[in-house]
C-alpha cells in the first residue's frame, strides 16, 4: 500500500516525512567523446630519439609523445570487431567509441582478463596498439621498413610483478609486428613517485585492479619486500553492484544500470568516513537523513493519464448517472414482471390444488399432478408455500405494502402415527418428516447455544467491568500480559509459515513425513482389520484422516501431533486489547499500539531502500529509484576492512605495520619510510583517504615515528607524466634502461634491463 504524508504533530512520537529531496542524482550518459582526432604534426617533426609513451593501464590506457605535457590519448581498453553484413566490411571499434554502436557494444572485449591486471587478449591488445599508433599520425613509411612500421621507441607501464610470459608477449609484438627500434618497461606508481619528487618513503599504489605497498630507498625500489591487497576500484564497483542487487531485487537485472555507470555511482557518491563503526551507527538516523541519502533516479516510463477538462469530466458524469438511472429503471421493470409471472404461477398452482382436492377420484387426482409433475399433494403444498414466502419477500421488497407474517413452527403429524397405520407412500412422507424434523431440531440447537454463548460473554464482560472497577492496576497489568502473549502468538504464527518455505526447517520436514506416509504402501499408524482387503487400507473410514491435507497444506505447529486449534483471528484480539488499554491505562498511548511501532517513519528497513521519503509501489518513477546511503562508506571501507567484503586479507592499514615494524625492522632507512608514505592511484581520489590512512598509521605505529602522508598531484595522470619525463631525462643514458630490437633478437624474449622505476628479473 501507497505510504500517504499526513500532518504529524510535533509532540505525537512519528518522525515528520521529508519533503522531496533538492538534488535527484542521474546516471550517467555513456562515455563517448567522439572520434580522437589523428595528429601527424608531432611525429613528422619529432626526432628518432622521440620516445612514444604508453600508460598500458586496466581502466585506462593513455598514450602521448614524451615532449608532451598530459597525455593525447585516453579511452578504455576496449575493443569490438564484427562484420556489418549490409555494408559487407569489417568494423572495428576502440575505447570508447563502442558505445556508439549497440552491437559494437554487446561484441566489446577486454584487453585484460576479468578481475586481473594481466593482459591476456592479445588481438584486442594488439588492435590498442594499431589505434594508437595510427591516431599519433605515425604512417610506418618514412624509416622504409614497410606498412604498420614504428620507428620510434616506446616507454609502456606495467603492473608490479608482472609475469615474464606477458612482457616477453609484448615485446614479441612490438618488435616483430610494429618493428620498434627499442623498448622500456617501468612501473606506473614508481613512475608517479618519481614524478612527484619522491626519494625514500612508501609507495601505496591503490589503482584499479589491486593495491600494491613498494618501499623505497634512494630512489630504488625494494621490489622483494613489496606486498600486495587483491582490492581496487574494480572490486569496489562489483561490491556495490551486488549490494544494490540484494537491496533492490530485479531493478538492477532488467539492464537498466551498467557497469559504467555503476563506476560513476562509486566516483561521485562513495567516501571514505575518518569513524567507520561510528558513522554508520548513526548513518540511518532521521535526524540529517535527507543529507546522507542520495536518491538516484534510473530511467522509468511513466504510465500516461490523460488529463480531461471540467467540461469534459461533467459530460461523463452525466452520462454516468443517465445510464445508472436507465439500468435502475429497467431492473425495477423487469423485478416488476417477475413478480406479476410469480403471482400468476402461484395463482395457477392454488387452482390446482383445490381441482385435486375436488377430484372424484385418487387416479384423476394422480393425473392432475403427474401432469404438473408433482410426486404427491405434500410436495404441492410445499411449493405453494414456497412462492408465497417468495412472493411476499419481493413485493416487501419492491413495493413495501404488506407485513411480514410471523413464521409458523412446524409440525410433523406423521410421526406420531405406527408404520403399520400407514401405506408405502405414508412410509416414505414419514422418512421425510423425521428428517425435517432432525434439521429444525439441529437448528434449535445451534441457536440456543448461540445464545448461550452470547449470554456467556455477556456474563464475562460484566465480571470484567466488576474486576477493574475492583483492582484497576491489576486489571491493566492482566491486560498488557495478554497484549504481549498474543502478539508472541503472532510471530510465532508468522514465523511457522515462514519455515514451511525453508527444506530443512522441522515444519517442512514434518509435512514431507505426512507426504511419504500417505504415499507408502503402509502407512505408519494404521493397521488393517481382519478380513479388509489388503488392497484397502481404510483410510477415510475416520473422519480424522482427512485432517492430514490440512496439515500438509499449512504445516503443523506442535510438537505432540495433535489436530491444530481453529485459526484465530489474532489481529482482532490485538486490536480489542489494545483499545482496552487505550480507554482505561493513561500510560498506555497511540504511539504504544503495534500499528503505530510499524509506523514506516520508523522503520529501519524503510529508511534504508527509501531513505526518510514515502514510497508508493504504485508509482513507476519511485520504483525506479536507488538510495545510496550506508553504501557510501561501507564500499570504500573494505580497503581498511577486507572482511566486509569477504576478503581473506589484512587491510591496508596491517600491512603498512607489517611491513615497517616486521619486515623492515631494524633497516636504516625504516624512519624515513613513514615520514613519506606516498598515494597514487584512483582510489585515492575517494574523500577522506589521505586523513584516515595518516590518522590510524599514528594510532598503531610508535610514538615516536614521525608519520607523513601525502598524495599525487594527479593520482591518475601522474604515473603517465612521470614515464615521460623519464623518459626525457634518460635520452642520454637510453642504453642502460631500453632493449634494443637487436639485443631482444639475440639474448631472447625474456631478457629484461632493470633499472630503479621498474620490476627486476625473476
Amino acid at each position: 500500500m501507497p505510504h500517504f504524508t499526513l500532518p504529524i504533530l510535533t509532540d505525537s512520537g512519528r518522525n515528520t516525512p521529508k519533503p522531496p529531496p533538492s538534488t535527484v542524482y542521474h546516471l550517467s550518459d555513456p562515455p563517448y567523446h567522439g572520434q580522437l582526432p589523428t595528429d601527424t604534426a608531432t611525429y613528422r617533426h619529432s626526432s628518432p630519439d622521440t620516445a612514444i609513451v604508453i600508460d598500458n593501464g586496466s581502466s585506462s590506457i593513455r598514450a602521448g609523445w614524451q615532449t608532451d605535457a598530459l597525455p593525447r590519448l585516453q579511452f578504455p581498453p576496449l575493443m569490438a570487431r564484427y562484420t556489418d553484413r549490409k555494408l559487407n566490411r569489417k568494423l572495428t571499434f576502440i575505447g570508447s567509441e563502442i558505445y556508439f554502436d549497440g552491437t559494437a557494444r554487446g561484441q566489446a572485449r577486454n584487453v585484460y582478463e576479468a578481475g586481473s591486471n594481466v593482459v591476456n587478449n592479445w588481438d584486442v591488445q594488439e588492435g590498442v596498439l594499431d589505434y594508437i599508433f595510427t591516431k599519433l599520425g605515425i604512417d610506418g613509411q618514412k624509416n622504409g621498413v614497410g606498412v604498420g612500421s614504428v620507428d620510434r621507441p616506446v616507454v609502456m607501464t606495467e603492473p608490479l610483478a608482472t609475469p615474464s610470459y606477458t612482457r616477453k608477449t609484448m615485446s614479441e609484438i612490438l618488435f616483430e609486428l610494429y618493428h620498434v627500434p627499442a623498448v622500456a618497461y617501468g612501473v606506473d606508481s614508481l613512475f608517479s613517485y618519481d614524478f612527484n619528487g619522491g626519494r625514500t618513503g612508501l609507495v601505496v599504489s591503490s589503482a584499479h585492479m589491486s593495491t600494491h605497498l613498494i618501499p623505497v630507498v634512494d630512489r630504488r625500489p625494494l621490489i622483494a619486500h613489496a606486498t600486495r591487497l587483491d582490492w581496487g576500484r574494480a572490486q569496489c564497483v562489483e561490491y556495490l553492484t551486488r549490494l544494490l542487487k540484494s537491496k533492490y531485487p530485479g531493478l538492477l537485472t532488467s539492464g537498466k544500470v551498467t557497469e559504467t555507470q555503476i563506476e560513476d555511482l562509486v566516483r561521485g557518491h562513495c567516501y571514505v568516513t575518518q569513524d567507520y563503526d561510528g558513522e554508520m551507527t548513526k548513518m540511518l538516523d532521521w535526524t540529517g537523513l535527507e543529507d546522507r541519502d542520495h536518491l538516484v533516479q534510473l530511467p522509468y516510463q511513466e504510465k500516461e493519464v490523460v488529463q480531461k477538462t471540467e467540461e469534459e469530466l461533467r459530460i461523463a458524469e452525466e452520462r454516468k448517472r443517465e445510464s445508472g438511472r436507465r439500468l435502475q429503471e429497467q431492473a425495477a421493470r423487469m423485478r416488476l414482471e417477475k413478480l406479476i409471472q410469480k403471482e400468476q404461477e402461484l395463482e395457477f398452482f392454488k387452482e390446482l390444488q383445490v381441482n385435486v382436492q375436488n377430484a372424484p377420484t385418487k387416479k384423476a387426482a394422480r393425473e392432475l399432478l403427474d401432469e404438473e409433475e408433482f410426486k404427491d399433494e405434500v410436495q404441492l403444498d410445499r411449493r405453494i408455500k414456497e412462492m408465497e414466502k417468495s412472493v411476499r419477500k419481493q413485493r416487501n421488497k419492491d413495493v413495501g405494502d404488506l407485513e411480514e407474517e410471523a413464521a409458523e413452527a412446524p409440525t410433523y403429524p406423521l410421526l406420531d402415527i405406527p408404520d403399520e397405520d400407514l401405506d408405502e407412500e405414508g412410509v416414505r412422507a414419514k422418512r421425510q418428516q423425521r428428517l425435517l424434523k432432525s434439521n429444525h431440531d439441529a437448528r434449535a440447537r445451534a441457536k440456543a447455544e448461540k445464545e448461550a454463548e452470547k449470554a456467556r460473554q455477556a456474563e464475562l464482560q460484566r465480571r470484567n467491568d466488576v474486576y477493574r472497577e475492583r483492582d484497576l492496576e491489576g486489571w491493566v497489568e492482566e491486560r498488557r500480559a495478554a497484549r504481549q502473549a498474543t502478539m508472541q502468538r503472532i510471530k510465532d504464527r508468522d514465523r511457522f509459515k515462514a519455515d514451511l518455505g525453508n527444506r530443512k526447517s522441522q515444519a517442512s520436514q514434518m509435512r514431507m513425513k505426512h507426504i511419504a506416509n500417505l504415499a507408502s504402501d503402509n502407512p505408519l499408524g494404521r493397521k488393517r482389520r481382519r478380513g479388509q482387503n489388503p488392497d484397502d487400507d481404510g483410510f477415510g473410514a475416520d473422519d480424522a484422516d482427512w485432517a492430514v491435507y490440512r496439515d500438509i497444506q499449512v504445516g503443523r505447529n506442535n510438537d505432540d501431533g495433535d489436530e491444530d486449534e481453529e485459526e484465530e483471528d489474532l489481529g482482532a484480539q490485538l486490536k480489542t486489547i489494545e483499545a482496552q488499554l487505550l480507554k482505561f491505562d493513561p500510560d498506555f498511548t497511540e504511539q504504544s499500539t503495534q500499528e503505530a511501532q510499524r509506523d514506516w517513519t520508523k522503520s529501519l528497513h524503510h529508511a534504508f531502500t527509501r531513505g526518510p521519503y514515502p514510497y508508493d509501489p504504485e508509482s513507476a518513477r519511485e520504483s525506479a529509484q536507488l538510495h545510496l546511503n550506508v553504501e557510501r562508506i561501507r564500499v570504500p571501507e573494505v580497503l581498511f576492512q577486507p572482511s566486509i567484503a569477504g576478503v581473506d586479507q589484512a587491510g591496508i592499514v596491517e600491512l603498512v605495520e607489517m611491513l615497517l615494524q616486521s619486515r623492515l625492522a631494524g633497516h636504516p632507512a625504516q624512519g624515513e619510510m613513514a615520514k613519506d608514505i606516498f598515494l597514487t592511484g584512483g582510489y585515492c581520489l575517494f574523500s577522506g583517504f589521505e586523513e584516515r590512512l595518516a590518522r590510524e598509521l599514528r594510532a598503531v605505529l610508535p610514538v615516536q615515528a614521525e608519520v607523513k602522508v601525502r598524495r599525487a598531484g594527479d593520482p591518475v595522470l601522474d604515473g603517465w607524466r612521470g614515464a615521460a619525463r623519464w623518459a626525457r631525462d634518460s635520452m642520454g643514458s637510453r642504453g642502460q634502461a631500453f632493449v634494443s630490437r637487436a639485443e631482444w633478437a639475440e639474448k631472447g624474449g625474456e631478457y629484461l634491463r632493470e633499472h630503479n622505476l621498474g620490476n627486476v628479473f625473476t
